[in-house]
């Protein structure tokens, strides 16, 4: 089945061909037909998977069709939650680039800027508004938006929100909004948790699921280097040297995990930006903008920044540190291999992060592929950095050796 076969508007078909979208991927094929009729959803599918489209494009037929018969702006009519600042401007530069030739307007709404010039956008007149829940519970707080005419709630990346706290947050919201509502509930990862939450919020909801023995997604090849913690800068500078022309996305554990790695890297000449939730929001989207046209290609992310990247053309993603909770690969590693497209996921892990790669195979329920190397390729790795700090240990160690070496008897 393709696009054109749908009961979706004229203009939102031609916005999809403008985009060269002519067929549905799984979650999509599956999601349009049930949001169109106005049901429920909750949908768990792989991240990458297309799941932004799959809402996005029954919505603004939808809101299309109805603009069509309505003279004056009436208020937000759907509103989408979401866990971060990026994920926030990337959803709504989905809706606004495949509604390019419909009436509907979108707007991101989140903190860390101004809110005048966002109260202004919303005083002219929005239809969809992509939220992060802190902004959008101060504006309504103030008088200066208003739910009362919301048709659709859409929760994206749910599972993240439960992770970062936002349960007491979506219950104060449901509580403001029409009880007649449509629910539309993506997530990539479910638990007994997330489940009871979804069911709390849908009603006869219709489930789908993707995929749903193997969370993440068949476009991604999976490995393993075994690396001692100290070593793991000089095998990144290796990846990154090997694949110049390559967008490579590394995660870390910390945020100053990052600046350390940026430092590393900097001192052999590879040039790096790094985003986490220190950053000012401006330079996380400056950052972002630079790592999607390319003007860099090496960019070092926490896991709090995971469900926000979602740039075209990452070919490589790097654990440099495992991550703390086994669900956090998924989402990293979906950062690759979006779509239709191929990624590789290669994983550093040290001695100690080993209980950690057994938790993260059992999630996955299956090995992932161990890339061997012997002792002569793992020193050589390291003596060949351009790394000085390096040399300089290198020579310490020498001196070393030379200081307690046996003098000859004369």
């Amino acid at each position: 089945m393709k696009f054109e076969d749908y009961n979706i508007s004229y203009e939102v078909k031609k916005g999809l061909d403008a985009l060269g979208f002519k067929k549905p991927t799984d979650i999509q094929f599956k999601s349009i037909p049930p949001i169109l009729k106005g049901e429920d959803v909750l949908a768990i599918a792989q991240t990458g998977t297309g799941k932004t489209a799959a809402f996005a494009i029954p919505i603004l037929s939808i809101l299309q069709e109805y603009k069509k018969n309505q003279s004056r702006d009436d208020g937000v009519k759907c509103l989408v939650m979401v866990p971060t600042h990026e994920l926030a401007i990337q959803i709504s530069e989905v809706f606004n680039k495949l509604g390019k030739y419909t009436r509907v307007t979108t707007y991101a709404l989140f903190g860390g800027v101004e809110q005048d010039p966002q109260i202004k956008e919303l005083n002219e007149g929005v239809d969809i508004l992509v939220a992060t829940p802190g902004r959008m519970f101060d504006l309504v707080s103030q008088g200066y938006l208003r739910l009362h005419r919301i048709n659709t709630l859409i929760l994206d990346e749910a599972d993240h929100m439960l992770d970062l706290g936002f349960i007491k947050d979506i219950e104060d919201l449901v509580k403001k909004l029409p009880k007649s509502r449509q629910t539309l509930f993506f997530s990539a990862t479910i638990n007994d948790y997330i489940k009871s939450l979804a069911y709390s919020l849908v009603k006869n909801a219709i489930r789908i699921q993707i995929s749903p023995k193997d969370p993440v997604s068949k476009n991604v090849t999976h490995s393993v280097m075994f690396i001692e913690m100290d070593d793991k800068r000089f095998f990144l500078e290796r990846i990154v040297n090997e694949h110049p022309e390559s967008k490579i996305l590394v995660f870390v554990r910390t945020k100053v995990r990052a600046e350390r790695v940026k430092a590393a890297m900097a001192r052999v000449a590879i040039e790096s930006e790094t985003i986490h939730g220190d950053k000012e929001q401006a330079s996380r989207l400056e950052v972002m903008k630079k790592f999607a046209n390319g003007e860099i290609k090496l960019l070092i992310a926490t896991d709090v920044s995971a469900r926000g990247i979602d740039i075209p053309g990452v070919e490589y993603v790097v654990n440099y540190d495992l991550p703390d909770v086994s669900e956090n690969y998924v989402h990293r590693v979906g950062r690759t291999g979006r779509g239709f497209n191929k990624g590789v996921a290669i994983s550093f892990c040290s001695e100690e992060e080993k209980p950690i790669l057994e938790e993260i195979e059992t999630f996955l329920a299956k090995p992932i592929q161990v890339i061997g190397m012997d002792k002569r390729d793992y020193n050589s790795t390291i003596e060949f950095t351009a790394d000085v700090d390096n040399d300089w240990k290198k020579l310490l160690k020498d001196a070393e050796k030379e200081e307690y070496k046996p003098k000859k008897r004369k």
